[in-house]
């Protein structure tokens, strides 16, 4: 019998082969100079010098993959960084050893680009988009990326709210292979261990979540994984971010789902959450490992916390780590983006105007809280003067200062003298909001008598139903059009088609974080921030503002389309470096000249490259 394992100095003459052909292509890629001898200066995936040249290469330089043998191009094809499928040039095919591994014909990614949209748009039901989309991520990174650029419109609802949503109800039935890291209880004393299994070993940015909030579906557990991987498709397909650089994070506390823990197929941990101090100390065991293996400019995005462990981490950690909540901030920067720019419709400043919210969580008090910063730096009232302007209802009803010893601690801010109110329609008419803006997670709250009530008292009165996916928004957009008579400026958190009345078609905006975490990640990569500051919101907001055109008004959007997301994310990203600079919160000096063209020049873009 004939042994097909190569002997021992076989391999290492092979391996030599190898590192020789690497050692020369690198010396080419860096004028010479030794791998170790390479500065960790900002390359063209935003932030990192990409060590094998690939992101610095343009579309007809040639880059070496790194290839697991010379022998065989078998594992090349199962490599999703640097499988292109049939485009494999003839020259490719034969110097990475793929003869006979592909049919004869050779493809643009054009062509199949449009063969794979030609697939998706045969499903009917959007979870099989979402899991074809999965696929093709998980086979060809390049073409997943390119294919969600060029078709971002069609596409977000997919990868991203509100399929993303029933994903995560069903992640344990169509789970297939991991896409991120899961850190359990199991794991406490050796989550920097775990870090370290991931092969990616430079990370700029996290996305964490610890499932038991996900959007207004609840407590998910351990199948909320599937936010942060569409988080970061989206941070390198909106925000340019290199795909090597993200890292997805499950962390497995357990899950007080029911359903969850009764189901033979669940994934996570089977047992009830932990809380107080086992979570606490696992939560800072794993900020510590971050910290001490991807240092101080990892950039973490808290996601779909529950309320009470969203503000304190945030309160925690934003003092010591580069942290980042989405659901608090990055809501309320794309919200406030919102009303800058209805201003346009609405008339005056945000001062002028009243804002009642139905929903007191994390979102409505970030939203608020932003409103409020956003008054006192336009006109230099006091902070507590600027919320006065704002009112909130919660499960309770409108918090009002009788109420401050039995609320939270970030509700009472927002307890204002009056009579207490049960109903939302009692305090819209009590207040006479000219906003109304939704985060309660609670589907149908804004009722026709609600939204009569907001027409009745303003001409255009502005109603926002934030909460996600589709089927828990405070009201749909057709709603709020008709029941306004057509006088509604309306944005949502989920998309909705357009909608005709008495012969005019109104494009409702959307209200969705995708506007501003990938721009707003990407400023602070490009810019080596080390804090997130909220001034650093406040740019960003007014950037987004800034993209909303005379067409897009219109047709009554207060938001731009996002077909021109790659554009608005370099502005943000510009605008937010801009500021991190001012306030000296930057490590990467000296600033760029023109912050726009460098921005630009920092995004990851997923044209295939010519290997040789």
């Amino acid at each position: 019998m004939i042994s097909l394992t190569r002997p021992n100095f076989l391999r290492k003459a092979l391996g030599l082969c190898q590192r020789r052909v690497m050692e020369s292509t690198l010396k080419e890629i860096t004028n010479g100079d030794s791998v170790l001898d390479i500065k960790d200066k900002c390359g063209v995936g935003g932030g990192v010098e990409d060590m094998y040249g690939e992101d610095r290469a343009t579309e007809d330089q040639t880059i070496t993959p790194w290839t697991f043998s010379v022998a065989s191009g078998y594992s090349l094809l199962r490599d999703p960084h640097y499988n292109k499928g049939l485009a494999f040039t003839e020259a490719e095919r034969d110097a990475h050893y793929l003869r006979g591994l592909l049919p004869p014909t050779v493809s643009s990614q054009e062509l199949q680009e449009k063969k794979v949209m030609q697939n998706l748009r045969q499903y009917q039901v959007p979870l099989q988009r979402y899991m074809a989309m999965m696929d093709l991520q998980e086979r060809n990174e390049r073409l997943f990326y390119k294919l969600l650029i060029d078709n971002v419109e069609e596409l977000l609802p997919v990868v991203y709210t509100p399929t993303v949503g029933e994903a995560c109800q069903k992640y344990g039935s169509i789970f297939r292979r991991p896409q991120g890291l899961f850190i359990s209880l199991k794991e406490k004393g050796k989550i920097l261990e775990v870090l370290k299994n991931w092969p990616e070993k430079t990370i700029q940015v996290i996305v964490v979540t610890d499932g038991e909030r996900i959007l207004g579906l609840g407590d998910l557990g351990c199948q909320g994984m599937g936010i942060p991987v569409g988080k970061l498709s989206l941070y390198t397909a909106l925000g340019g971010v290199r795909p090597s650089v993200c890292l997805p994070i499950t962390i497995d506390v357990g899950t007080n789902n029911q359903k969850l823990l009764d189901d033979e197929f669940y994934i996570g941990l089977k047992q009830k959450r932990a809380t107080g101090q086992e979570y606490a100390e696992l939560l800072e065991e794993f900020m510590s490992a971050v910290k001490q293996n991807y240092g101080e400019k990892v950039l973490i995005q808290f996601e779909d916390f529950a309320n009470h462990n969203a503000f304190e981490l945030l309160a925690k950690y934003h003092t010591t780590h580069l942290v980042f909540n989405d659901d608090i901030q990055g809501t309320a920067s794309v919200v406030l983006a919102g009303l800058i720019a209805s201003l346009k419709l609405l008339g005056g400043t945000l001062a002028d105007h009243t804002f009642l919210f139905l929903g007191a969580g994390e979102a409505g008090t970030g939203i608020a809280e932003l409103i409020a910063l956003e008054i006192t730096k336009k006109t230099s009232v006091p902070l507590e003067e600027a919320r006065k302007k704002i009112w909130l209802v919660d499960s309770k009803g409108l918090i009002v200062s009788s109420r401050v010893e039995s609320l939270q601690h970030f509700k009472q801010p927002w307890a204002h003298e009056h009579e207490p109110l049960k109903e939302l329609l009692d305090a819209v008419k009590a207040i006479k909001p000219t906003v109304l803006i939704g985060t309660s997670g609670v589907g149908k709250t804004f009722t026709k008598e609600v939204v009569e009530a907001m027409a009745s008292l303003n001409p255009k009165p502005l109603i926002m139903a934030l909460s996600n996916p589709t089927s828990q928004a405070e009201c749909t957009a057709e709603e709020a059009y008709t029941w306004s008579k057509g006088h509604a400026i309306f944005a949502s958190g989920s998309p909705f088609d357009p909608f005709e009345f008495e012969g005019r078609t109104f494009v409702s905006g959307q209200a969705n974080n995708a506007y501003v975490f990938p721009g707003f990640g990407l400023g602070i990569i490009m810019s080596g921030t080390i804090r997130v500051y909220d001034d650093m919101l406040l740019a960003a907001s007014e950037a987004l503002a800034a993209e909303v055109t005379e067409e897009d008004y219109l047709k009554g959007r207060i938001y731009p389309p996002f077909t021109n997301i790659r554009k608005i994310s370099a502005n943000i990203a510009a605008a937010v470096a801009a500021k991190a600079y001012e306030l000296g919160l930057t490590t990467r000096l000296p600033r760029p000249n023109d912050l726009v063209k460098y921005a630009e020049s920092c995004m990851y873009t997923p044209v295939y490259r010519t290997y040789h």
